[in-house]
């Protein structure tokens, strides 16, 4: 059967579930911890024993507050909590605490960059507060499913898009957006592996000029940006060879088997008044006042997309060398305590693109282990631009010494190693002359039009010279010589 897959066009929601960095749980005083001993993080709050009652975690508001201002949306002032009922093993009360009909981030969006270079505003709906529900063991036991209810109760936001999306590369560029954004504001950390930050997409098809939604279906279990892509892009193609079949698809939620690659059947997608929402009785309404939101809004960091045009405007970087020094907050940071000992901003990108961060991967380290410091490094780069010692030897002899903390004096270490950079003449001539005995038969092929041999010759001269021969006056008598 042949299909024009070009004549249907995806419509894609995303949820995307954050646990806060909070010390406690959502409306309980038993610490969040991840990967302690199963069932060692419960109270009888979380367990909802008869009498227990929940009570606000103001840090979590202001974690969940931070985010909403980052994407413009609108705070709510007076939020109303709810109890949404389903009963699977892992939820001990039988419902879950949530925001329903006042979350506490209204609107706002998420910027994303395309491979092509174009630039989206991914709408939101909603940022709303809930308390996390426990995890289900499938694969410990044989016959029974295991439950560890550590993770019940820890506070969670739910990310919620306008159903915008149009392919599965624009759904992974949002996760990704999203992930660098809570990482930023250390609300987060961002795991999808472990589960902290999770993502459902919402799925339809239909065909291209049309506006009516096709039949939805949620995607669950994507633990990685490339498996939000993969899964995305299975059920896409899964729907249309559907419809064009005559089959009729149904609403229901799937699980992704990223080993498989596919998407199948879990359950029945839920309707709303399938979890019959009423308010929680338990648990005053928050106010949020505006010395409140101002007071969190004092506190916020520099964002990824604020760094971003300042990378590109104040210090002329690339799109390209900007998007990664954004990537991380460290990373942005560090950058910026560079320049401010430098003006070759070009030059302090490419170290920290290049060397530093090989060097990180190299020792599976953080930035915040690194050991060099801001200003060392800056002061390495002019030590390069004033032609002390060559990009070479700051690369590749004094760096990796740097990189051991010990040294803060890059000039002094510089010359405990010998590798200043040599600029006197009669020094220089004699290793040109050196280097042209060692390929005679060469000059004479450099002289019959093979310029492209200079670079054997350059070589060869700051070998011998240890690396300390002024390139730029290597080169000029070399060519001197070669053309005389």
């Amino acid at each position: 059967m042949n299909i024009d897959y070009d004549s249907y066009e995806a419509v894609i929601g995303l949820e995307i579930h954050a646990q806060l960095l909070t010390k406690t749980k959502a409306f309980s005083t038993e610490p969040a911890e991840y990967g302690e001993m199963p069932n060692t993080r419960v109270s009888v709050v979380s367990l909802g024993h008869p009498g227990t009652l929940p009570r606000h975690n103001r840090e979590a508001v202001n974690m969940a507050m931070k985010v909403g201002l980052a994407c413009q949306s609108e705070i709510t002032r007076y939020c109303l909590y709810a109890r949404k009922n389903y009963f699977y093993a892992d939820l001990p009360k039988g419902y879950q605490i949530t925001q329903d009909k006042t979350p506490l981030c209204k609107g706002g969006f998420v910027r994303i960059r395309k491979s092509d270079g174009s630039v989206r505003d991914i709408e939101l709906t909603r940022i709303h507060m809930e308390e996390d529900s426990g995890k289900s063991i499938h694969d410990m036991d044989l016959y029974d499913s295991l439950i560890d209810y550590n993770r019940a109760g820890t506070s969670l936001i739910e990310i919620v898009t306008e159903p915008v999306m149009r392919t599965g590369e624009e759904a992974g560029l949002f996760v990704a957006e999203v992930r660098k954004l809570v990482r930023y504001l250390e609300v987060c950390d961002g795991n999808m592996e472990e589960g902290s930050l999770r993502c459902d997409a919402n799925i339809s098809v239909r065909k291209r000029g049309t506006t009516a939604f096709g039949t939805k279906v949620e995607v669950k279990n994507m633990n990685s940006i490339s498996n939000v892509r993969k899964a995305i892009e299975f059920e896409t193609k899964r729907q249309i060879e559907a419809i064009e079949a005559g089959e009729k698809l149904v609403q229901e939620t799937r699980t992704f088997d990223a080993m498989r690659g596919i998407t199948f059947t879990m359950r029945a997608k839920e309707l709303v008044n399938d979890y019959r929402y009423f308010p929680e009785p338990d648990l005053p309404p928050l106010q949020v006042s505006d010395a409140w939101i101002q007071e969190v809004a004092n506190a916020m960091p520099a964002l990824p997309e604020e760094l971003y045009e300042k990378f590109t405007t104040v210090y002329g970087l690339s799109a390209y060398d900007a998007a990664v020094l954004s990537e991380s907050r460290e990373m942005a940071e560090y950058y910026l305590q560079i320049v401010e000992g430098t003006t070759n901003f070009k030059a302090a990108a490419n170290y920290l693109m290049g060397p530093v961060r090989g060097y990180l991967n190299k020792e599976a380290l953080d930035f915040d282990d690194l050991k060099l410091k801001p200003a060392v490094l800056a002061n390495l780069i002019k030590l390069i631009d004033d032609g002390v010692v060559s990009n070479a030897v700051g690369e590749q002899t004094l760096l990796p010494e740097l990189m051991k903390g010990d040294q803060t004096n890059v000039r002094t270490l510089a010359e405990s190693m010998n590798v200043i950079q040599n600029s006197d003449t009669d020094f220089l001539e004699a290793i040109v002359d050196q280097a042209l005995s060692v390929y005679p038969d060469k000059i004479e092929e450099y002289r019959s039009g093979k310029k492209g041999l200079m670079g054997l010759f350059m070589g060869e001269v700051m070998k011998l010279s240890k690396g300390k021969a002024d390139p730029k006056q290597a080169s000029s008598i070399l060519r001197q010589k070669l053309d005389g």
